[in-house]
């Protein structure tokens, strides 16, 4: 697992899974992209296939409807696969919390690994989160 951690560090491909979002976290994960915060600078790449994702970026609610759809996502990518949720909607379910349809415990859906907290987010929030997972990755 050692020498797969020191190779991620150096390139992150990243895949973006929008489960039931308002998109303002999707604005400013692509804000990420703008020459601006340049996030490929560091190495991190959107892909658009699972398959070839390193990391997860999962932002929105994770309510019933999108659950088992992500759990299959979550198969369908590459182990070890790191999960980074976006936003406050995957951390607590934010203003959707006591709703019926939001699932209870949303690590059982998928383990999350690291949560950027913010509705939304600012990019220099998310550049430092993904900095901490390059950090952890490094040992």
């Amino acid at each position: 697992m050692s020498w797969y951690n020191k190779r991620l560090a150096k390139s992150i491909w990243v895949f973006h899974i929008s489960a039931s979002p308002c998109n303002n976290c999707d604005i400013e994960i692509l804000d990420l992209l703008t020459p601006k915060y340049d996030l490929e600078r560091f190495g991190i790449k959107l892909v658009g296939s699972i398959r070839h994702a390193d990391v997860l970026l999962v932002s929105g609610v994770i309510n019933q409807k999108v659950a088992p759809k992500l759990k299959y996502l979550y198969s369908q990518a590459p182990k070890p696969v790191f999960v980074v949720g976006v936003g406050t909607c995957p951390a607590s379910g934010c203003c959707f919390n006591d709703s019926y349809n939001i699932t209870a415990n949303r690590e059982e859906v998928i383990p999350i690994d690291l949560y950027i907290p913010g509705c939304p987010p600012k990019p220099e929030a998310m550049i430092e989160g993904v900095a901490k997972l390059v950090e952890v990755l490094n040992g």
